[in-house]
This record gives structure tokens, C-alpha cells and sequence, in this order.
């Protein structure tokens, strides 16, 4: 008996472009932040309008050189495992974890100053659409479809009757 796929190719197509697209951007963010010296997330964590003393502890001199490192090579870890499709059920998850704290940091909630933003946001701004992206992939994996762990996936033996 084989495992047939509950989607569609057009619909798993769409949901690879998806993770494809997603694992770009985050494993852009990553180069970026790597390979520019003196970046740090310490101004984005100290100008948080929600939650400010967890993030300003974040922030901190004792904290900050391993928040940023934590977050540049989560980024890389997300964007790699989502284009390569290998253990993207870990990684999207990882990535809804990151993206809800950058969303928290500086939420488009009524009555809280808008933070750094590329437009005009009420509640929703992209890191939470992001995220939203991601449970999505995180529920509909197709990385044994296309991606590295198609060759990992077990495979069912098929007997012809005697």
C-alpha cells in the first residue's frame, strides 16, 4: 500500500515556493547581519515600545554580542534548512519563534509608538504575517517532496500477493 499525498502538485508547487521564499529571506537577513561589522541588535531592543525591560534586559552589555549571534545564526539556520528542505518543521518553528519576538519588541498595537516599520500597521505588520506563513509550512511539510529529507524518508516496502 503507498502513501498518497493529501495536496495537490499545484498546491505542494505553491507551498515549496513558499518555504523557498521565506528560507531567502531569512537566510539573506543572516548574510547581511553577518557580514556587516557593526551591526547589532542592541538599538532595535532598546527602542521597544512593549515589554521593554525583557528587551531592554536583552539589550544589556552582559547580554547583547550573544543575542546577536543567536540571532544571525538562527536566521541562517531558518534560511538554510528552509531552501535546502531539511528538518523545515524544526526550522519554521524556530522562525515563528524569532519573528513573534521581533513582532513583540515593537507590536502595531493601538496606543504603543510605532516602531522602525516600512509603512503603516494596525496589529498586523509582515513579521506576524511571516510567522503565519511559516505555521503554514510547519502544517504542511514538503520537504519530502522536494528538499533534502526525500531522501531520508522512509519508504514502504511493496509485496505482491503469493
Amino acid at each position: 500500500m503507498t502513501q498518497t499525498s493529501p495536496l495537490t502538485t499545484a498546491q505542494t508547487g505553491v507551498l515549496v515556493l513558499l518555504r523557498l521564499l521565506i528560507g531567502w529571506h531569512f537566510l539573506y537577513e543572516g548574510v547581511i547581519k553577518l557580514y556587516s561589522p557593526g551591526w547589532t541588535a542592541k538599538g532595535y531592543l532598546l527602542s521597544a515600545t512593549y515589554m521593554e525591560s525583557f528587551f531592554h534586559s536583552l539589550a544589556s552589555e552582559s547580554m547583547i554580542s550573544t543575542i546577536d549571534t543567536l540571532n544571525i545564526a538562527a536566521l541562517l539556520i531558518v534560511g538554510v534548512a528552509l531552501i535546502l528542505g531539511f528538518k523545515t518543521q524544526a526550522a519554521s518553528l524556530i522562525g515563528v519563534g524569532l519573528l513573534l519576538m521581533y513582532y513583540l519588541a515593537h507590536p502595531p498595537f493601538p496606543g504603543y509608538p510605532l516602531g522602525p516599520a516600512e509603512g503603516s500597521y494596525w496589529i498586523v505588520n509582515k513579521n506576524l504575517i511571516e510567522a503565519a506563513a511559516l505555521l503554514v509550512i510547519f502544517l504542511f511539510p514538503t520537504s519530502v517532496s522536494f528538499g533534502l529529507e526525500r531522501f531520508f524518508a522512509k519508504k514502504e516496502i511493496q509485496t505482491q500477493p503469493n
